[in-house]
């Protein structure tokens, strides 16, 4: 992998205390240069989320359930940003090529934990369009905002409460292999790969709570979908279908930049220790950074009230 027998010596099988961070290997010379695209991303993510925030705070128009739901994506997508952004630039940009056992745990357990929460907000969302869609009539009395607040503390409660016992068991195991990371974060799966202890609980744990969280997300989801699609065909007017079809647009795209890359890393660990170390480091810079970049832009262009309060800002700060 390109590494110096320093660097390998440093994280050596015989201690716990640190792992090696993994950049683009074989590319250390071209670091500063692609310190720039990637510090522009971050700044993309943490600006364009901060608005989306800033922008349904302060605007009453926007204080409805759909919104809600829409600052508490960006808010997921923010501190995903804020969880992995140390470390990535860090390597970048020379400041740490290493992280320790428990700070390593900590930034697996917010990452997975954050994962988890998009999707179950986006499991929301689509209830939400579904509400809004197939009975509106009944959409005010069903997402009241001590509702909400419920639907929010579930969604916090559902995605780290579930993850806890597999992180904390991270800390006990013993990692006898040289700890050298795939990517340039930590990742529950990527520690496993270099604990020598028994590691069952946890693969059978993980696989069982991606399968009820993420793989049940993604089918209601879909199944929301069929039934608003059943909904909206039978609508008599071409131009209410369209209108109708346009109000799900935004929440699509989102889901579709989430699970594509999320399926995608679960695939190259799974079948892809063929591909070269960069792909993974690629792969795994997509699933973190994508959905938080573009969710916001998908936002801002689709949904015509957080567009127009965007446009209205800027032209207060212009003039």
């Amino acid at each position: 992998m390109y590494l110096s027998s320093r660097m390998i010596t440093s994280v050596s099988p015989s201690t716990n205390s640190s792992f090696l961070l993994t950049g683009f290997s074989g590319m250390e010379q071209q670091y500063p240069w692609f310190s720039i695209p990637f510090s522009s991303i971050y700044a993309m993510v943490l600006l364009g989320n901060c608005m989306i925030l800033h922008v349904i705070w302060t605007e009453p128009t926007l204080h409805q359930p759909m919104f809600y739901f829409l600052a508490m994506l960006a808010l997921t997508d923010l501190c995903m940003g804020l969880s992995t952004v140390s470390t990535v630039l860090g390597i970048l940009w020379g400041l740490i090529q290493e992280i320790s056992l428990d700070s390593c745990i900590a930034q697996s357990y917010f990452i997975h934990g954050l994962s988890f929460m998009e999707s179950s907000i986006l499991l929301t969302m689509a209830f939400d369009r579904y509400i809004a869609i197939c009975n509106p009539l009944r959409y005010s009395s069903i997402l009241t905002n001590s509702r909400i607040i419920k639907i929010g503390l579930t969604i916090v409660g559902r995605s780290f409460f579930f993850i806890t016992p597999p992180i904390i068991r991270l800390k006990l195991f013993h990692y006898c292999r040289f700890h050298i990371l795939s990517h340039s974060f930590c990742l529950h799966q990527d520690l496993l790969r270099l604990a020598c202890s028994d590691i069952r609980f946890n693969s059978y744990y993980a696989l069982m709570l991606v399968i009820c969280t993420l793989l049940l997300d993604a089918i209601l989801i879909l199944f929301s979908y069929i039934l608003i699609l059943k909904s909206v065909l039978a609508v008599a007017s071409q131009e209410e279908r369209h209108k109708l079809f346009h109000t799900c647009i935004s929440h699509i795209c989102a889901v579709l930049i989430f699970y594509i890359p999320i399926i995608s890393l679960t695939m190259v660990h799974r079948f892809g220790k063929h591909l070269s170390p960069v792909a993974h480091v690629l792969i795994g810079n997509i699933y973190i950074l994508f959905p938080p970049l573009m969710n916001p832009i998908i936002y801002s262009v689709k949904t015509q009230q957080i567009r127009a309060r965007m446009l209205m800002l800027f032209s207060l700060k212009r003039y």
